[in-house]
């Protein structure tokens, strides 16, 4: 029998934390658990999380992944941790958490990110001097809103770090960040790989968070090894290496194989995500193409629409429809919806970049306003923000032989129809829809065993070939006359 090679891959998200168990000898995921966390909702756009929760999920979602492999935790060898993008986690000299964290999802700080835009120069100063034109999600805003709504909380920061980087410092008592998650703070300039410090004297010039900040280490470096009673709290082997970890996009890249040019991943989540590997930092003028650092050493462009699975599930529950009666509906009608455009603005939008837009129907009259074109206008809607989006990226010199579909609405085979169709591209799900804690956990094979990440993705990233789709060549036509009629509209805002 061969020896089992046993990994854990942690993604602590918005929704829950998910835990896989991998074997890299095989490439087979064993195990999977999953633990749910609540959001705290507030006025002006308030979205933040007790850390509490996030601990317990993942002592959670580790036990049941573990019992669903039929393995021993005394059998893991190492640890990565995916995280929600962006947070803030403020810890004083104790390591005491100080307040609830702040998530990628608030817009509370959109004043204070407003004020250090101006102060950069606008989107053009951010991106000539960061790479990163920097947006309320980020956590740059976050530190200044904590200056001046609670002062006596900002006296006390002794450690600034991200979710992914709280839950390393967690389980080994370190404090450290990497390229990757580091690059969607807002303080980090993508080209350099370097902390921007001055612009954090700026927020506060007593050098306060420059000496909280933690120090950066390379993607394929581990952070440690388990403290004991960790380890013990988790019923894993206390000899285990924790890897560097990662932002969720940058460890979704790994586990769709997304570590060289000429793939392209797209999330169909509550929000869309579009990213590649790139080998040089190509900062784009477009404020809305994020260059991040991966976390396998080059670097992730990315686009990011605000508006996806939660537009599409708000038109869901409008009309009282699960799932299949949904996609039945948008099968239904006709390409373009037979004149039917939806702006699907209904959280602002990022891409394109239009925070204060609402949602909005084009085109309805007497015979078109149906429940199928309404269902099929959301859908297509969403779709074209996609679009839109690549082609942003493209315009970076990003070449794309094939698209890899991951999130929930990469399920519907519809929906995968529509997105070969409007980008013109093959597209094709991944076998192992978590592709998050999948990425996390071939990071932690990298970083312990000295395998290439190359030859460990070959082995343990493989595509659904079942869920191939390739472009229709009359639909890409009629796609594209209803996505430049999307693109007319969005141009009247």
């Amino acid at each position: 029998m061969t020896q089992q090679n046993l990994y854990l891959g942690i993604d602590c998200g918005t929704q829950g934390t998910k835990a896989i168990v991998l074997d890299a000898t095989s490439g087979k995921v064993l195990g999977l658990g999953a633990a749910a966390h609540t959001l705290i909702s507030g006025a002006n756009g308030r979205r933040e999380q007790h850390t509490e929760e996030w601990l317990d999920a993942f002592t959670d979602a580790t036990h049941r992944a573990l019992q669903q492999a039929g393995v021993e935790g005394q059998d893991i060898l190492g640890i990565g941790v995916s995280g929600q993008q962006h947070g803030l986690v403020l810890l004083d000299d104790n390591g005491q958490v100080l307040r609830p964290a702040k998530l990628w999802c608030d817009t509370e700080t959109a004043p204070e990110n407003d004020r250090l835009l101006a102060y950069l120069g606008g989107e053009s100063g951010s991106l000539e001097r960061l790479g990163v034109a920097i947006a309320p999600g980020y956590t740059v805003s976050k530190l200044l809103w904590t200056l001046e709504q609670h002062p006596q909380v900002f006296a006390r920061i002794a450690h600034i770090l991200l979710p992914h980087d709280y839950l390393n410092y967690w389980l080994t008592g370190r404090a450290v960040a990497e390229y990757g998650d580091a690059s969607g703070t807002g303080y980090f300039n993508v080209r350099t790989r370097e902390w921007d410090v001055a612009l954090l004297q700026h927020i506060d010039p007593s050098g306060r968070l420059e000496r909280a900040l933690p120090a950066l280490i390379e993607a394929d470096e581990n952070v440690g090894t388990l403290l004991p009673a960790i380890a013990e709290r988790l019923g894993i082997n206390p000899n285990a290496q924790v890897s560097s970890g990662g932002g969720d996009n940058m460890m979704g890249a790994i586990g769709t194989g997304n570590i060289a040019p000429g793939v392209i991943t797209m999330s169909l989540g509550s929000s869309g995500t579009v990213y590649a590997f790139a080998d040089q930092a190509n900062v784009s003028p477009q404020a809305s193409v994020a260059t991040f650092c991966s976390s396998s050493g080059g670097w992730l462009p990315l686009i990011c629409t605000m508006n996806l699975t939660n537009a599409t599930g708000v038109m869901r529950e409008l009309f009282e429809l699960d799932l299949e009666a949904f996609n039945a509906l948008v099968e239904q009608a006709p390409i373009g919806a037979d004149g039917v455009s939806m702006l699907p603005f209904l959280n602002g939008e990022r891409v394109p970049a239009l925070p204060h837009a609402t949602g909005s129907l084009h085109g309805l009259n007497m015979s078109n306003l149906t429940r199928a074109n309404l269902c099929r206008a959301v859908v297509e809607g969403t779709t074209f923000g996609l679009r839109y989006g690549l082609d942003l990226l493209r315009q970076t010199g990003l070449q794309s032989q094939s698209i890899r579909l991951i999130g929930g609405g990469s399920k519907s085979p519809v929906w995968r129809q529509m997105v070969a169709d409007i980008m013109n591209t093959e597209v094709v799900c991944t076998e192992q829809p978590e592709a998050a804690a999948l990425g996390a956990a071939i990071q932690a094979a990298w970083s312990r065993s000295g395998e290439s990440l190359t030859r460990l993705c070959d082995k343990c990233v493989s595509v659904d070939s079942a869920s191939r789709t390739l472009p229709v060549a009359a639909n890409v036509g009629a796609y594209q006359q209803a996505y430049e009629r999307y693109q007319r509209l969005v141009a009247t805002l």
